[in-house]
């Protein structure tokens, strides 16, 4: 190893540490004393109650861990969005896990919790998982209300999920482990079973102060809504749990008794573990998101036995297509070459951007993943699409559109790791967000946004300077670059990866070297769905 792979690997390892501190912190909830009165109280936390329930010594993958990471911090904050989902195993059945985190305001839905909320939900319909719901809320935080309740993707939404996973046969079982108020009570209901923790458990759609002030009744909220009323009167829940593990382990036995499904049938042999260490990616990835590195060294890390077959290899280098197997499974790459390649008519490209050749190049291999019913993993590290004359002549729209036609009409699931850049229409191409992609993660040096921060601020700076000549005014040169170095810094805290996580723009932030297990635990999640659709690409300009 060399000395510059050496600086790389420190440094990227410092970003990784960084990550993993913050997340320590996010998993203290609502702090420790918020953790110690819920034990008092008799109940487990949120991610005790995950780890009672998931089988000893298997894989797990939290989704949105970040979310809410520096948001609302005038209301207190909302680490991981008031809410922990998780991805694992319970009684050997794959499923996601959602539990209420009652250290953060009681369990209170934020805005981001119901957008968490609601992509567990996705990740259930999508790959037709099982979903345990852990209730132990208050329900909708009441000074953002207008920013969780009215709206088509807010909190109403969750139930009308609740009813298409039930008509669609997605097993949905429900714990009632704490409060579960108002709106918020109809979840756990509408789930195919649902329990009730006797003394720390209620359910009500008013509590007894609201009841006392709308009709004048006097009655406390163990009569009104706790376990003994609704499993022995109004029939509400099915079980009574004398206390938090009694529940979980209702849960696990129901979660055994559950049948077989049909497969997708996504292609797996034996896995192999790479040959190159994953670990050299540390080494391997720049520190400076403009510099240059091969991608094949990247994806040696990843896949089994460190064996790949390329697609077109002498065809729109600046794109990578190849099939491989990660984890056993059968994959198709398409990945962004980021060191200069030259092209077949000589040129030289520049690398992490698409040019119309490698436009075209992905937009046939994507086709021929489908034909095959094989899994897509998208590595992005993307600057965008070429511009200029020669490209703009060339049909550079035109082979982008078909690129973004062939990503967006995938019946295949799509996985996006991004590893590095993911900027502008290149973040489309390469399966962001907008594309439905099953998982989407980060690395912990990834960076998210139309554009790099530079161009950006110089760009900004352009139009402002521009605004102050038409006022008749100047600025120094001293002044011209306080503004752009303010410019700058904001839009660098935008394309943090910290950032993206926290609104859910990505799913995590992830080791690079759990980058194997993240794809291998979402293709056999996936591989509960079959594909009832068609690959089509539609109209496109040819």
């Amino acid at each position: 190893m060399d000395l510059e792979f050496n600086k790389r690997e420190d440094q990227n390892k410092l970003k990784l540490s960084e990550i993993n501190r913050l997340y320590n912190q996010i998993k203290k909830g609502g702090g420790d004393k918020a953790l110690q009165k819920q034990h008092d109280q008799g109940k487990l936390t949120a991610r005790e109650r995950i780890d009672y329930l998931l089988d000893k010594n298997s894989d797990s993958i939290e989704v949105g861990a970040f979310a809410g990471f520096d948001m609302y911090e005038e209301h207190g904050g909302c680490p991981s969005g008031g809410v922990v989902v998780v991805i694992g195993y319970v009684s050997g059945k794959q499923c996601i896990v959602v539990a209420n985190d009652a250290t953060v305001k009681a369990g209170a839905w934020f805005p981001i919790t119901g957008k968490k909320n609601l992509r567990a939900q996705e990740i259930a319909m999508e790959n037709r998982l099982p979903i345990i719901y852990l209730v132990d809320s208050a329900g909708v935080y009441l000074p953002m209300q207008d920013e969780i309740f009215p709206d088509k993707e807010m909190f109403g939404r969750i139930f009308r999920n609740n009813a298409k996973m039930s008509s669609a046969g997605i097993v949905q079982i429900s714990a009632i482990m704490g409060s579960c108020v108002a709106g918020g009570a109809y979840l756990p209901i509408m789930s195919d079973e649902a329990m009730i923790v006797d003394g720390t458990g209620s359910i009500f759609l008013a509590g007894s102060y609201l009841v006392k002030a709308a009709i004048g009744e006097s009655i406390d909220n163990e009569t009104l809504g706790g376990a003994t009323t609704h499993c022995s009167i109004s029939g509400v829940t099915d079980y009574k749990a004398k206390d938090d593990k009694d529940a979980l382990d209702r849960i696990k036995t129901i979660m055994k008794s559950i049948g077989g499904y049909n497969k997708a049938g996504f292609d797996r042999i034996e896995s192999a573990p790479p040959k190159e260490n994953p670990e050299n990616i540390f080494g391997i990835m720049p520190v400076g998101r403009s510099e240059q590195y091969d991608t094949f060294d990247i994806i040696k890390c990843l896949v089994d036995n460190s064996e790949y077959e390329e697609y077109k290899p002498d065809y729109g280098k600046s794109i990578v297509c190849c099939t491989a197997r990660i984890d056993g499974w059968s994959v198709g790459i398409v990945a962004n070459q980021r060191k200069l390649v030259k092209s077949g008519k000589g040129e030289m490209q520049f690398g992490g951007v698409i040019y119309s050749d490698s436009a075209d190049k992905a937009t046939r291999f994507i086709a021929n993943c489908n034909q095959r019913k094989i899994p897509l993993i998208f590595l992005q590290d993307v600057t965008g699409f070429m511009v200029g004359s020669k490209s703009e002549h060339g049909g550079i729209i035109k082979d982008g559109a078909k690129m973004v036609n062939a990503v967006s009409n995938s019946v295949v699931p799509k996985f996006t790791i991004i590893t590095g850049n993911s900027y502008g229409a290149g973040n489309y191409a390469m399966c962001g967000k907008a594309y439905d992609p099953r998982l989407i993660v980060a690395w912990p040096w990834a960076e998210l946004a139309v554009m790099g921060g530079q161009q950006a601020g110089t760009v900004l700076l352009q139009i402002q300077e521009s605004a102050l000549k038409k006022q008749g005014k100047q600025i120094t040169e001293e002044e011209r670059k306080e503004i752009l170095d303010k410019i700058v810094a904001n839009y660098k805290k935008q394309i943090d990866p910290k950032y993206a996580a926290a609104r859910l723009w990505t799913d995590a932030i992830i080791n690079p070297v759990d980058t194997r297990k993240w794809i291998s635990m979402g293709i056999e999640a996936a591989d509960h769905a079959p594909i009832t659709e068609k690959f089509n690409l539609g109209v496109i300009q040819v």
